[in-house]
């Protein structure tokens, strides 16, 4: 009797044990995921496939052990609580993913997601859309691994009506399609196009990107060869016409249907190993992307020409050398050449405390950049933008945060940011005020 109660205790243990087992590791991992489709568009041209885009998205995303946040013609409002409440949710898991399909543009290098209830008669009406940086921001914050995905780059009507209200001076700001977004370390971003393309909207339930999407997302398969199958995809189906943009930036295999969560090799014993040459390539690599000068990014190359960075270097240093080319061809504005000084004022906000920096500006053919004097600093400013003839011009700015009592949110030291500027120059003076979660003043003079 003592033996049979032993044998079934056996027998017991191991049917547990293989319960256990068939859970797989995604039981124990928090996935979130933020999906929208837009297409009800009250002031532009209606799309019929994003509503189903999402719900199908959802709907897989749900089956591979995800908490999806789903929104189908989102007005400005809604748009913006999903987004927050899904910044909170991604703060908290292990995965996160951001799936947008809709109409969305780029201005002055930056992308926008449009909610269905938007109009854009100027640029102060691109305050109603959903930065696309600010999504790439809160994904950072799932452990893990990060997914942003944009089935978005449809031809936008609202595009060419701006261009209008802004004149052909400053038309050049916007181009077609999407500006290309680089993937932070951990993620993953994946368009529909290539930047600076229109991608299809395709005649059947789906778009095309979000067919090969649905098609191989549920595949047991590494998640870089999962988004490579889906590109694949979509550039044989469209006769080679379409081809989605992938940036992958992962250590490491993962797979969201598999046998294994995160499988990174280990590395093999070593009587005496050797110092690893890319130990400190990501700390220089921050450093070198914040400063974002065309020196900063040849200097990181130089020291890690083999590591992780360096392909994202190079990228880096081409697009620099690129957009110097092709400065004289806009130089015939030179109103505003020169030597700038920069004083920014931000007041108190909330828990974050009011600051005052200078920085150095230089303006060549109507093209100022500006950055801190001291490059060696950590918390960095650069502000870069186009300057027309008239003055009038929204700028970009981006960095990395220093000491958290001068953020909002109180952000840790090192975390990027960006913001927009609407500036106004006039010939040795200009002013500014930022456009985005706190109140800054920017101060113009020229030398």
């Amino acid at each position: 009797m003592r033996a049979l109660s032993r044998f079934c205790l056996a027998e017991l243990c191991l049917t547990f044990l293989a319960c256990w087992l068939c859970l797989g590791p995604a039981s124990a991992e928090t996935r979130v995921a933020l999906v929208i489709g837009n297409g009800a568009y009250a002031s532009t041209a209606q799309l019929p496939n994003p509503s189903h885009d999402a719900e199908d998205v959802a709907s897989s995303l749900k089956r591979s052990g995800f908490e999806v946040l789903q929104g189908i013609d989102l007005r400005q409002a809604d748009m913006q609580d999903l987004t927050i409440r899904f910044a909170r949710a991604a703060s908290r898991a292990d995965v996160a993913m951001f799936y947008y399909s809709g109409h969305a543009m780029q201005y002055n290098g930056v992308n926008y997601l449009m909610p269905v209830d938007a109009v854009l008669t100027d640029e102060a009406d691109l305050k109603r859309f959903v930065r696309v940086d600010d999504i790439v921001n809160d994904l950072q914050q799932a452990k893990n691994l990060r997914i942003l995905v944009l089935d978005s780059c449809r031809d936008n009507p609202l595009a060419e009506s701006l261009k209008r209200s802004a004149g052909m001076t400053r038309a050049a700001s916007i181009g077609r399609g999407l500006s290309k977004v680089e993937a932070p370390r951990g993620t993953i971003v994946s368009f529909s196009t290539q930047s600076g393309q229109v991608a299809a909207d395709g005649t059947g339930r789906n778009s095309p990107y979000t067919t090969a999407f649905l098609k191989h997302i549920e595949e047991p398969q590494e998640i870089g060869d999962v988004f490579r199958d889906i590109s694949s995809d979509v550039y044989d189906s469209s006769g080679k016409t379409q081809l989605p943009e992938l940036s992958l930036s992962i250590i490491g295999k993962f797979y969201l249907n598999g046998p294994v969560s995160v499988t990174v090799a280990p590395a093999a014993p070593q009587a005496a190993p050797r110092p690893d040459p890319c130990a400190a390539a990501e700390a220089h690599w921050k450093a070198a992307d914040g400063i974002g000068t065309l020196g900063a990014y040849e200097d990181h190359l130089a020291r890690f020409p083999n590591c992780i960075f360096a392909t994202l270097a190079r990228a880096r240093i081409e697009g620099l050398k690129q957009k110097t080319a092709l400065a004289p061809a806009s130089g015939e504005n030179k109103n505003f050449d020169g030597k700038w000084d920069v004083t920014v004022n931000c007041t108190s906000s909330g828990k974050a405390q009011g600051y005052t920096r200078a920085l150095s500006a230089t303006v060549t053919n109507g093209v100022l950049h500006a950055e801190d004097p001291d490059q060696r600093t950590t918390n960095t400013l650069l502000i870069d933008g186009q300057i027309p003839p008239d003055g009038k011009t929204t700028l970009s700015a981006r960095g990395l945060t220093g000491q958290s009592t001068y953020t909002v949110n109180n952000a840790p030291p090192g975390s990027p940011y960006a913001y927009t500027i609407d500036a106004q120059f006039e010939r040795t003076r200009g002013s500014g005020k930022r456009n985005e979660l706190r109140p800054c003043t920017f101060t113009f003079v020229k030398r």
